[in-house]
């Protein structure tokens, strides 16, 4: 199991029966393909689908419907295609019960990058897409991301460097080393992977965590 797809099999768990979740962009869009078979998810993707499935087999896919990511999705039975202002005044609209978000950085406070991505000094490549609209409109928002960039570098940080998409928008962060929550005490460490000790999670995440009393629980994937 590579680390991406650790993510979003944890990412799965966090998915409660019911729910109304929007899938973003990026890694994400991969959550679907891992939802228990007894929780009914209602997937919604900003580009203008309700209740859609896994990826479907190659050879299955319908050109004319696709997730956030412009990749092929199965639509289920009861789901609905509309044009992207209907998508819209659903998330504004306060009827998205989890919005699961890839992130640049993220930090202690709840705030998220995720829509400039730097290529030189003090340009950026914009990809805002319906970010800004979704931690605004959605009841919760889980941040995923891997937890340090390709020089070895904590994401997870005392305080964003990027430009910001929401500030204390964030509720759950999780990288494939952790599970934080985003708290009013600060950043509450749940979750750690199996191999990883507190003081090693502690070297590669410049943010300040808390420790609860006890162990953190075992990282768990589907």
């Amino acid at each position: 199991m590579d680390v991406r797809e650790k993510i979003v099999r944890r990412t799965a768990l966090e998915l409660k029966d019911g729910e109304v979740v929007n899938l973003g962009f990026g890694m994400p869009v991969g959550v679907a393909n891992y939802i228990a078979p007894e929780k009914a998810i209602i997937f919604q993707t900003e580009n203008g689908a309700l209740m859609f499935g896994p990826t479907p087999v190659l050879g299955k896919e319908d050109p004319d419907v696709a997730n956030a990511a412009s990749q092929p999705i199965t639509l289920l039975p009861g789901a609905s295609i509309f044009d992207i202002a209907t998508s819209f005044a659903i998330i504004r609209g306060g009827h998205v019960d989890a919005t699961v978000l890839g992130a640049l950085e993220v930090d202690q406070n709840g705030n998220i990058a995720n829509w400039a991505i730097p290529f030189a000094e003090g340009k950026y490549l914009p990809g805002m897409g319906g970010a800004m609209d979704l931690v605004g409109g959605a009841k919760r928002v889980i941040a995923i991301l891997q937890h340090c960039d390709k020089k070895g570098q904590s994401k997870i940080l005392h305080a964003c460097t990027l430009p910001i998409t929401g500030k204390g928008v964030v509720d759950t962060i999780i990288t494939e080393l952790a599970v934080f929550r985003v708290t009013d005490k600060g950043l509450m460490l749940e979750e750690m992977a199996d191999d990883m000790t507190v003081e090693a999670l502690k070297a590669v995440t410049e943010a300040d965590f808390i420790v609860p009393d006890g162990n953190p629980k075992h990282y768990q994937v589907v």
